[in-house]
């Protein structure tokens, strides 16, 4: 009799719930491709006319998309999943308003104290798009000249005349001067 009652309490909240749990999830797997599909095509066409991202003939430049793409997608992709996991709480009887309220307080923690790590990402990214340096080309930032080793979103290695490796936070970057393209 109880497992009858539980069985079908189960079947009435598939019906129910289960379908709008399901169709979220699909819908949000839809979206995340056809997000995917819509950056890398705005990120070419932009490439192809030139739209300071310049042509994608280079190596370095399909490098710079492709890091353009992944940072794009990968935030576009927690956003999606965020949303798609804020709507179905609710089926499970999950109150989202005093959860929405902890992120958001969390949030605001958390940029706080990232704060300096953010302000490296986004300096990255700035520097990534408006194409200021490269890997192997003569520049001087923060008072150190040299040859870009690497860079990524977060740091810029540089190397000196003297083989010492120097790790900048893109965040440090307030001036730079590119000896490479005169």
């Amino acid at each position: 009799m109880v497992l009858e009652n539980i069985l079908e309490n189960l079947i009435s909240w598939m019906i129910s719930h289960g379908i709008k749990v399901l169709a979220i999830l699909i819908g949000a797997s839809i979206a995340i491709r056809f997000v995917k599909t819509f950056i890398l095509r705005l990120l070419k066409n932009l490439a192809k006319n030139g739209i300071k991202l310049g042509k994608v003939e280079s190596k370095f430049e399909e490098k710079r998309l492709e890091t353009l793409e992944k940072v794009c997608f990968t935030l576009l992709k927690v956003v999606i999943w965020m949303l798609a996991l804020i709507t179905i709480l609710p089926e499970f009887g999950v109150e989202i308003a005093p959860l929405l309220a902890g992120i958001g307080v969390g949030g605001l923690a958390l940029g706080f104290g990232a704060k300096s790590l953010i302000q490296d990402y986004l300096s990255g990214l700035f520097i990534l798009l408006e194409d200021q340096y490269r890997v192997g080309e003569e520049i001087e930032i923060s008072g150190t000249k040299g040859k870009v080793k690497d860079f990524n979103l977060r740091i810029t290695t540089i190397i000196d005349t003297e083989n010492t490796l120097h790790y900048i936070p893109n965040s440090q970057v307030k001036k730079a001067s590119n000896f490479s393209r005169k």
